[in-house]
């Protein structure tokens, strides 16, 4: 039986999730604002998991209502066949995000929601749930917009960007499900060498090992959402994880360099490598940007320096972005060069004009993929 699924994304994402949907075979794919609608069984879903690398959930979608008043929002989620998904001795909790509504309180939104459910399994069963909000069984989600009210289930639990292997994260991290967008939007697909110079925590360099040898990135995860359902099919999520594992090669081909200053950075980028079963694909070294040697056949350089947002001094920053550029023009003569920065007047103390400029968003911070084609 098919049923619809929306796969959330960041803003200017989601056709790159649309991308990775048809590659897993899904049907009846709808690029929208903020994800891709979908439809499969739940199979599709469980696949969609642990696949997509750049989404950030995904969601069943369970009723959509029109709501203006709290008890119009009460009686929407009363409606819903809740004992199919949650039983008194589960734990749930309700996130909502509202824009242009009636209601204007998300904090409120999510406690009558959460109130509806739990009436709801209360009159069938005589007990209620109780409510969990750091490891729930089941995670609702409530959208409301333009007093229109989605109310979905949230397949995935904890975000699709924890994979499980980075546990230490240094200093701002950069999201996973961003790195592969950045790696995705590079055009890099493993025939070159990938350099990024300033790897911090090795978030990049893992998510292209990743790629190139076709694990999926939540095979390290601990768990998804769906799996804690009185419905999770055990049988069916086994057979998608060996013939994942079955996909897996154990070797990356090409050159994965990953280097950065900090030692502490380096000593986490090796860690976090491990535990994501790539640790023996990347070379990982202590090493300035200005003194690094690429590899000889040009390749990709990708760079995520500091914006000046939450580390660093700017006016340090920009003797720092002028070094990039430097390092660009002497020693990557060849390379397809990407700089991410949250920060446009530090980008033009690079000194090279860029060929292309892509609006992403880095958690809040907007920022701009600028590419530079070192001839």
């Amino acid at each position: 039986m098919k049923t619809e699924f929306f796969a959330t994304a960041a803003k200017g994402l989601e056709e790159l999730v649309a991308s990775e949907l048809r590659v897993l075979g899904v049907a009846d794919i709808v690029v929208e604002t903020g994800g891709v609608r979908f439809a499969g069984d739940i199979a599709a879903s469980y696949k969609a998991n642990l696949w997509l690398r750049t989404a950030n959930r995904v969601l069943m979608p369970l009723s959509t209502f029109h709501c203006t008043t709290p008890q119009l929002l009460y009686d929407g989620v009363y409606s819903i066949p809740w004992t199919s998904y949650l039983t008194p001795d589960m734990t749930l909790a309700v996130v909502c995000n509202l824009r242009d509504s009636a209601l204007t309180h998300s904090g409120f939104a999510a406690l009558k929601t959460k109130d509806a459910i739990v009436d709801s399994i209360r009159d069938r069963y005589g007990r209620r749930p109780n409510v969990c909000t750091s490891k729930p069984d089941l995670l609702v989600n409530v959208h409301l917009v333009r007093n229109q009210c989605t109310v979905s289930l949230d397949t995935s639990g904890v975000g699709l960007d924890k994979r499980g292997y980075r546990l230490e994260k240094g200093e701002a991290p950069l999201r996973e499900t961003l790195a592969s967008a950045i790696l995705a939007m590079s055009g890099w697909d493993g025939t070159v060498p990938l350099v990024d110079p300033m790897c911090g925590s090795g978030t990049i360099p893992i998510e292209a090992a990743l790629k190139v040898t076709l694990r999926p990135p939540g095979l390290t995860r601990q768990g998804f959402g769906f799996q804690k359902w009185p419905s999770y099919d055990a049988k069916v999520w086994q057979e998608i994880l060996t013939e994942a594992r079955d996909t897996i090669k154990d070797k990356a081909g090409v050159s994965i360099c990953g280097s950065d200053l900090a030692h502490n950075a380096l000593k986490y980028a090796e860690e976090n490598a491990s535990r994501a079963g790539v640790g023996d694909l990347i070379a990982f070294s202590k090493a300035d940007i200005a003194a690094l040697v690429p590899p000889k056949e040009p390749g990709v350089l990708l760079v995520n320096p500091p914006y000046g947002v939450r580390l660093g001094d700017v006016k340090t920053l920009e003797v720092l972005y002028r070094r990039i550029g430097d390092v660009m023009k002497q020693h990557f003569t060849g390379y397809s060069a990407f700089l991410l920065t949250g920060n446009p007047q530090l980008a033009k103390h690079v000194g090279l004009k860029a060929s292309q400029r892509i609006v992403l968003y880095n958690g809040p911070i907007e920022c701009r993929l600028l590419r530079y084609e070192l001839y």
